[in-house]
């Protein structure tokens, strides 16, 4: 594992940043390559009962079109940051936007469940080539002193289509079959290809081995965690899901064993030993469970319990991620001047008190009592979120961006799930206020992790002092 150290060709790697028509050229391809893998994940729920019933399939097995990319991305994410570390970020994200479109022709042209499956777990690990390494690319696009507006872009880009993919679905669905949902991907991902190949940056490599036990052990842990938390959500034997979570426990121990002493672990032990990070990546899972628990919850509360139709439903959930559209930006460019730790516990308070007020809507509330607590709910979750991504990334070394950019597309998908797991248990548990109870622990998440984000302001911070960094074992560029 040792190695030894030579510098990259400068021609070939920017020192801080690409230049400003390359840096723009670099960042339209992410954004579509991004956008289409955020739709790809609201398009497919969306189209799930359409495609469920031309494919003759039960609810219950057509859920497997959504689990199937989900386990593909969870097992793949951190392995694949690794690689990144050690093949180049580059590499990585076009051989996962390539796959991805691809793979999305293959589930146009499927005929079955199965078929159609088996391409969704393909599209799955081509969108975790994509997530995986975007945030470290990001890196190496814009100069460190504007880092925290390129994540504010990204993060207003994934913001827009997540708001976006319902509606798109729903407009393709009227005009055509289902099938088109995955064969626009075709051309833009033609597009994203020719646009990242002259403009992405290369970045330098390690000469660390990829570590292919760890990460089939990583594959054991995270894909039989999700299991068993899908499996406790749709109230499976508690035999089942203990024997699952006992699973993930005991390949989740063996990876930290085998991972202790290497140096650039695939499950990043490193970076988790900076207080900054731990308290970053611990915010940026909470903040997503809390978003989880509301967007799962509100559908039903907003239909079951308020009548409302599918079509006002999506309009009352839409001032949530239109203003994060609008803060995004705003909170990037103000991380490059202030903490994180500050920006970051302002904005989770918000969304904490945005939760707290929506738990208590009246009996019989208004759009306006509605929409005004949804747009709270999204300024606190828009404030926090790009400066909480520029400080896991920050706070890495640069030959550890991988491990960072792994462990930011983890968090989301990781407080995703168990948002998703805790919905279903909170409406076992009241099945009249269940969408309050559920509201409420989403409170409970953003609140406690407001206390996490502020605690960025001990003398750990990075910006307070002086920021050790790590010796780089660096091989020629890609």
């Amino acid at each position: 594992m040792d190695a030894t150290i030579k510098l990259p060709d400068r021609k070939a790697v920017q020192a801080d940043g690409l230049p400003v028509p390359r840096r723009y050229g670099a960042m339209l391809a992410m954004s579509i390559a991004i956008a289409v893998s955020v739709l790809d994940i609201a398009i497919a729920n969306t189209a799930l009962p359409t495609i469920a019933i031309d494919l003759q399939a039960s609810p219950a097995a057509s859920v497997w079109v959504v689990n199937a990319y989900q386990l593909a991305l969870v097992v793949s994410l951190l392995p694949l940051a690794a690689l990144g570390e050690i093949i180049g970020y580059r590499t990585i994200y076009m051989a996962g936007l390539a796959l991805f479109t691809v793979a999305s022709v293959a589930c146009a042209l499927s005929w079955s469940l199965p078929s159609l499956t088996a391409a969704r777990v393909l599209q799955g690990f081509g969108a975790s080539g994509i997530m995986s390494v975007n945030a470290a690319l990001i890196r190496f696009i814009y100069p460190s002193r504007l880092l925290g507006r390129g994540i504010g872009f990204n993060t207003l880009i994934v913001a827009i289509f997540s708001a976006l993919g319902p509606t798109v679905a729903a407009g393709i669905l009227a005009v055509a079959s289902w099938q088109w949902l995955f064969a626009v991907n075709l051309p833009l991902g033609i597009i994203a290809l020719a646009v990242a190949l002259p403009t992405l940056p290369y970045t330098a490599r390690s000469t660390h081995r990829f570590d292919l036990i760890s990460a089939a052990l990583n594959a054991g842990a995270f894909g039989l965690l999700i299991v068993a938390i899908g499996e406790g959500a749709h109230r499976a034997s508690a035999l089942e899901v203990g024997l699952e979570l006992a699973g993930a426990v005991l390949f989740g121990v063996l990876l930290v064993r085998r991972q202790a002493e290497h140096p650039a672990p695939l499950l990043p032990l490193d970076l988790f030993r900076r207080p900054i990070f731990a308290l970053s990546a611990l915010t940026a899972a909470c903040s997503f469970a809390t978003q989880g628990l509301a967007f799962v919850a509100l559908p039903f509360y907003f239909q079951g319990t308020l009548g409302r139709s599918a079509v006002e439903t999506g309009l009352l959930m839409t001032p949530w991620p239109v203003v994060v559209a609008i803060m995004a930006p705003i909170a990037g460019r103000l991380s490059d001047r202030y903490s994180a730790g500050v920006l970051g516990g302002i904005g989770l308070a918000i969304l904490c008190l945005g939760m707290v007020l929506m738990a208590l809507l009246p009996p019989e509330p208004s759009v306006l009592d509605i929409c005004w607590r949804m747009a709270l709910c999204g300024w606190g979750f828009g404030f926090f979120q790009a400066p909480n991504q520029k400080a896991l990334i920050a706070s890495a070394p640069p030959h550890r961006s991988g491990g960072a950019s792994g462990i930011v597309a983890q968090a989301r998908l990781l407080g995703q799930t168990i948002g998703a797991a805790l919905v279903a248990l909170c409406f076992s548990l009241a099945a009249v206020h269940g969408p309050a109870l559920a509201l409420a622990v989403g409170a409970g998440f953003a609140g406690a992790a407001s206390i996490a984000s502020f605690l960025r302001l001990l003398p750990n911070d990075p910006d307070r002092r002086p920021r050790r960094v790590d010796p780089i074992d660096i091989d020629p560029i890609e």
